[in-house]
């Protein structure tokens, strides 16, 4: 028997560094109590694919059929699908490739908005208009209007969802997005700026092609008794959520029970105190199934915060492995703030309050100080954006911008994005994630890890409880004089919360000193 020559003389395990020096290891991902988990790791869109790295991969795999098993994770662990003809028709290929389908584990379910039933005529819209808007193709927005009707007619999209996620053995977190190419962005400017012309014609709106992902991917969910413990919905609709209220009780019992992380993010303002009290029945029901919690964001738009009480959502849960709790945009009464982080003193690493205002008559002095003297679990705390409710109307009323240092500041630890609709770069379908792997699937394994800090964690399937500042940084000695001894020194003028101020808190709330401390 011949023996193995050159590079492949060498052990698998050195043939998996080679691969984890070209593409960073895809079972790899940000630890789930740490500040930059509910931000990046599962709010932050897929990365388009790097062409060199990507065909590095795909090289590497055909060199040998050894080589091809040891590459494959680095493909296909993350797979993103467009909803489209093709991007079902790849998907459909995937899942019957089993030694592929199989190594699946974030799913990426990229969406785009639906043209209105009866107002889907965008080619009469378009073929009039081609003088004046020549960056429109009129044929590529006509067979998409068509696309979509026939796949929800025959239900396409679902047919091949209950397969893929079946197919997914290993499936540990979904996530839906919100897809709008750059062409799509010129048509909904356009019918923005002529409505005249356009209101009896055409009409693209989110809110339906979401309750048609959500309710779908769903189905297919319960139905696969897939192993999912993760979803994330960085542009969900409330209106979605109050179509799941339709369903039966034990379908969304039944997938709360196994979910460990929870990211939502509600994206429209209108009339959003009373939707979400419709809704707080179905996030009881939600919240008090999933006992295996351990990370949970729950988001509003910045400009529009919700004014209802907290436990009108949370209604007094108790997560024994909590480890990170998220909200934004929310006016809230101090002891709300207590209440919930009391009940989880014990377990809770890490405390996202972003955009939080505090009502009259509560002080950030009183939460605070009950942070640092009753959390002694906690790591961190992000402050981004925090203030006062009434400062944050007097602005509004006095016709101003609520620009982020008026309400609380920049932030330079934070994720600085709010979360963006996915834009792709345009052209065909095919643009959105090319086929750089030189394979006939469509996915994004190849692509960048999500975390831009290179902040890697353990695997993705286990939870390491180290602090979130390494043993290696170096602490200060000094004597801690500037810490606050009292409320009183907290520097909390009950009007607003300025940049310096708030990232100074941070630091104090978790007992670190705020001017040698680097974390």
């Amino acid at each position: 028997m011949a023996k193995p020559f050159g590079i492949q003389r060498l052990s698998n395990e050195l043939l998996r560094e080679i691969l984890d020096h070209i593409d960073a290891d895809p079972d790899k991902s940000i630890n789930i109590d740490r500040r930059a988990y509910l931000s990046v790791e599962s709010f932050k869109p897929p990365s388009p694919p790097v062409p060199a790295q990507a065909q590095d991969v795909a090289h590497f795999r055909l060199v040998c059929q050894r080589f091809a098993e040891l590459g494959i994770s680095h493909q296909f662990t993350r797979v993103t699908t467009r909803w489209s003809r093709k991007g079902f028709e790849r998907l459909d290929r995937l899942s019957r490739d089993t030694r592929i389908a199989q190594q699946v584990k974030k799913f990426s379910y990229m969406v785009p908005c639906f043209y209105v039933e009866g107002r889907e005529r965008v080619g009469e819209f378009l073929y009039g208009l081609q003088d004046d808007f020549h960056a429109l193709d009129a044929g590529h927005f006509v067979r998409r209007a068509k696309d979509q009707k026939e796949i929800i007619q025959s239900k396409e999209d679902v047919r091949i969802l209950k397969k893929a996620i079946s197919a997914f053995k290993a499936l540990q977190h979904v996530q839906i997005l919100r897809l709008q190419d750059e062409s799509d962005r010129y048509l909904l400017d356009y019918i923005r700026e002529n409505q005249d012309s356009a209101a009896q014609l055409v009409e693209l709106k989110w809110t339906p092609a979401c309750i048609h992902a959500t309710k779908t991917v769903g189905e297919a969910l319960f139905e696969a008794r897939s192993p999912f413990t993760r979803f994330s919905g960085p542009m969900m609709n409330p209106q979605c959520a109050l179509a799941l209220k339709e369903e039966p009780t034990r379908t969304v019992s039944s997938l709360a029970e196994r979910l460990t992380c929870l990211e939502l993010h509600f994206d429209d303002g209108f009339d959003l105190n009373r939707k979400m009290m419709e809704l707080s029945g179905l996030f009881g029901t939600v919240f008090q199934a999933a006992k295996g919690m351990q990370a949970v964001h729950l988001g509003f738009p910045s400009h529009v915060p919700l004014d209802i009480k907290l436990e009108t959502i949370f209604h007094g849960v108790k997560w024994d492995k909590l480890r990170a709790f998220g909200i934004q945009a929310w006016r809230l009464d101090a002891e709300e703030i207590t209440a919930l982080a009391r009940r989880h003193r014990r377990t809770l690493r890490g405390l996202r309050l972003r955009d939080v205002l505090l009502k009259d008559g509560s002080l950030w002095k009183d939460v605070l100080g009950m942070l640092l003297k009753e959390m002694d679990q906690l790591d961190w705390v992000s402050l981004r954006r925090i203030g006062y409710s009434k400062t944050f109307d007097d602005l509004w009323a006095g016709s101003m911008e609520v620009t982020h240092d008026l309400v609380g500041g920049a932030s330079d630890s934070d994720e600085e994005d709010e979360f963006p609709t996915q834009i792709s770069n345009g052209g065909s379908e095919d643009d959105v994630h090319s086929n750089a792997q030189s394979n006939e699937y469509d996915d994004d394994s190849a692509h960048s890890n999500d975390d831009d800090n290179n902040d890697y964690g353990p695997e993705a399937n286990e939870l390491a409880l180290g602090p979130d500042t390494p043993s290696s940084v170096s602490w200060c000695n000094c004597d801690r004089s500037m810490n606050p001894k009292s409320e009183d020194d907290w520097g909390d003028n009950g009007r607003n919360v300025d940049y310096t101020q708030r990232k100074i808190w941070e630091k104090w709330v978790i007992g670190r000193c705020p001017f040698h401390s680097s974390n």
